[in-house]
């Protein structure tokens, strides 16, 4: 019976890894698309550019984090 829960349990902790991940990519692309458009007064090509630079970085930086 125990055989049987521990692949959910393994999937389940795959779907949070890759959830905190999306989570933090997002997190950290709205927030420097938001600061580049409002405060700043960057354009909006320049912020979407900056906003999927940090995106990508953060994403990057949490996969390194949840495989430690």
């Amino acid at each position: 019976m125990r055989d049987i829960s521990s692949p959910s349990v393994e999937g389940s902790g795959a779907m949070k890894k890759w959830g905190f991940i999306a989570l933090h990519a997002a997190v950290a692309a709205i927030f420097i698309f938001l600061l580049q458009r409002f405060s700043l007064n960057a354009s909006l090509e320049s912020s979407l550019l900056w906003a999927l630079t940090f995106g990508v970085c953060a994403a990057g930086l949490a996969y390194k984090q949840a495989n430690r």
